[in-house]
């Protein structure tokens, strides 16, 4: 789709729509317009987006087998230089456009590229033709240089246009490949826009251990460091063990179930491509999980997931059959991937994912190709050691049983310290065995749960991720709540039952705390958990045991000295008072909780002696009721019922009447 369509606004409901009321985006003017459309907004995550769109281009020609080695730069200037030594970029006419090289048709053109047949290449990341364009057109100054049958080339641009010809800068010797440097245009991402060395540095190294035959050279300017960083300021990114490097580093030296990690490289079925894997259970019970498709994480998984859950399955099950163990047909995929540490990366011809940020592949054959590709070698690695696998094939059947037998209770009692519980889904138990002192966090997924994993207090603070929105208990069956394995993991692991069978005195933590990001979605997610504490667990919320986590929305630095702001309000009293002043406040805004590093987690949301809460009561809700004006029912009680009903029910009328009664209050929108 080359040309964007939309609609002026038109100055009244008369005959002002006509013809000339349609707008035609040309080039790369829909990228510069709706930026959130190609890279997902104008945050910091989609600022670094941009280096991994040009970065991309470059694995691309090392897995293709062109280039071994690229290099990244980071000036002090924040030009991002990415280079690599594959084949160039073509610079000869596009027999399209006779009067532009295809060097220039790439950079201003949407959906153009080498991508989009195997000709070029046999599998790659970038497949809708967009990355460097992208780049090019949120970038205010872009030059891009390309050493091809020893001639260098080179070619300026400005926020997508050229602002120059294609130069011949003369032979060269010993140079092959292409080079980028761009800075992002601060009209997009603001004057504050920076790039932070370890993202950067993080993805480097990352794409080295996804590729065993290239070399990332790493480069940054020492003064964009900030003290005592970990951050090399030159490095050499190489990893010949690849992935199984990658785990290695990331365990730690960590106890494992097995003497080894499952792991190797081997093609899929039909020539479809290849993958590799490396995985480990961790005695502690506290794993990650990453998934990559042709270089490109896809955090949210998909079929190559899936592929990799029926393999992983199936080659358990029949290896507890061998041995003749009955109870191996309990164990599910859940328990299998729950608490493992897996590295999965497969390489493929065409993939699909969902949106242009590409987070989760959604290819179906891809599922096939991977169990088709493991399920051997998962068989043969599990045969190799019977002693690790008999080991882990135990661990697999206790959380299958206690994962069973607390599904078949409806309460579950506080187990002895002395011996450790396996609770449900992917619950990290804190170490107290009594509840005074404890807290229990739920959190928003997998990104968000890792981080608060890592910066928990083990002995008395537990984790709970949960996926995504939980169901809304108000409007749904009895038997559809049952059937929920979140709500059911949720109801197991607080051991207090829920409805009719809700005990306080069992309740397994002294707080609850619901922690989610501080966007809409996040918001609602509180929701949807509030109503069912208060649905079917109402006396832990007028004992005073639920909480809201606040974490901070801004992080402002300034000569060594930091600090957090809460809100929009918060940052500009902290701008106004500590930073009073300052010239130069850096300011950077957290995208969510699996953004934010585990320390600075920790330090604003985590550690009593520095966080706020919030404590969950009745008569917050009862202000509500007052200030919207509720008509008077027959108690405080049927009151915050009948707010319930009409916000939370199965009747839509009810909100919309809700939303119409209300809307002048609205002062700030999130859209």
């Amino acid at each position: 789709m080359a040309d964007l369509f939309t609609v002026k606004k038109a100055k009244s409901a008369g005959n002002d729509y006509d013809a000339s009321a349609i707008e035609v985006l040309e080039g790369l003017e829909p990228v510069r317009r709706r930026p959130g459309m190609y890279i997902g907004g104008t945050d910091e995550r989609a600022l670094h987006h941009l280096v991994s769109e040009v970065l991309d281009n470059s694995m691309d020609e090392a897995v293709a087998g062109h280039a071994d080695k690229i290099e990244i730069t980071l000036g002090a200037n924040q030009f991002v230089t990415i280079a690599d030594n594959g084949r160039g970029i073509p610079v000869d006419n596009h027999p399209k456009f006779p009067k532009k090289s295809a060097l220039e048709v790439i950079l201003t053109t949407l959906h153009s590229g080498g991508k989009f047949s195997d000709k070029a290449y046999q599998t790659s990341g970038g497949l809708h033709g967009v990355g460097i364009s992208v780049v090019n057109a949120l970038s205010d100054s872009l030059t891009v240089e390309v050493a091809r049958d020893k001639t260098l080339y080179r070619q300026t641009y400005a926020r997508g246009e050229p602002t120059s010809k294609l130069q011949n800068m003369g032979a060269v010797k010993g140079r092959q490949g292409t080079t980028v440097s761009f800075h992002p245009d601060p009209e997009i991402f603001g004057a504050k826009a920076k790039f932070k060395p370890e993202w950067l540095f993080r993805l480097a190294r990352s794409k080295a251990y996804l590729y065993s035959g290239v070399q990332i050279h790493w480069q940054c300017d020492p003064a964009l460091l900030s003290e005592g960083s970990d951050i090399p300021a030159q490095a050499v990114l190489h990893f010949p063990g690849g992935l199984l490097d990658y785990l290695t580093t990331t365990l730690d030296g960590r106890e494992t179930l097995t003497n080894t990690a499952f792991h190797g490289r081997t093609n899929l079925p039909d020539k479809q491509g290849r993958v590799e894997f490396a995985i480990a259970w961790p005695e502690d019970g506290e794993g990650f999980s990453s998934y990559y498709c042709n270089t490109i994480p896809t955090p949210q998984g998909g079929t190559h997931e899936a592929g990799l859950r029926a393999a992983l399955l199936r080659g358990v099950r029949q290896y507890g059959e061998r041995i003749g163990n009955k109870k191996t047909s309990l164990i599910t995929s859940d328990d299998l991937m729950n608490g493992a540490a897996i590295l999965l990366s497969v390489f493929i011809r065409e993939p699909q994912f969902q949106g242009q940020t590409k987070e989760k592949l959604a290819t179906p054959e891809a599922a096939r190709w991977v169990e088709a590709a493991l399920r051997d070698h998962f068989d043969h690695w599990l045969a190799s050691d019977p002693t690790s696998s008999t080991r882990l094939l135990e661990t697999l059947i206790e959380r299958a049983e206690e994962r069973q037998r607390q599904k078949d209770e409806k309460n579950l009692a506080r187990k002895s310290a002395t011996r450790k519980l396996r609770l449900p889904g992917k619950l990290a138990d804190c170490a107290r065995s009594a509840a005074e002192g404890t807290e229990i966090f739920i959190v928003e997924g997998d990104s968000a749960g890792g981080s608060a994993k890592q910066g928990r207090n083990r002995e008395t603070q537990a984790i709970l991720p949960l996926r995504g929105k939980i169901l809304n208990v108000v409007s749904a069956t009895a038997d559809k709540i049952r059937a929920n394995q979140e709500i059911q993991d949720l109801i197991l692991a607080l051991g207090c039952g829920a409805g009719k069978d809700f005990n306080l005195d069992n309740l397994r933590y002294e707080r609850v705390i619901i922690m989610t990001d501080a966007d809409v979605d996040g918001a609602h997610i509180a929701s949807l958990l509030i109503t069912f504490f208060y649905s079917h667990m109402r006396g832990m919320i007028d004992n005073g045991n639920l909480y809201l986590a606040q974490p901070p929305l801004y992080r402002l630095s300034a000569g060594g000295e930091s600090a957090y702001a809460r809100d929009d309000a918060h940052k500009d009293e902290l701008l106004a008072t500590t930073f009073k002043g300052r010239s130069k406040v850096d300011i950077s805004r957290f995208k969510g909780l699996g953004e934010m590093p585990a320390a600075q987690l920790k330090e604003t949301t985590m550690d009593p002696r520095s966080r706020t809460l919030l404590r969950v009561t009745l008569p917050v809700a009862q202000q509500v009721i007052n200030t919207l004006e509720i008509p008077d029912v027959q108690s405080p009680q049927a009151q915050v019922d009948d707010l319930v009903e009409r916000l939370m029910g199965k009747s839509a009328e009810a909100r919309f009447a809700f939303i119409q009664d209300n809307a002048a209050f609205v002062q700030d929108v999130d859209v």
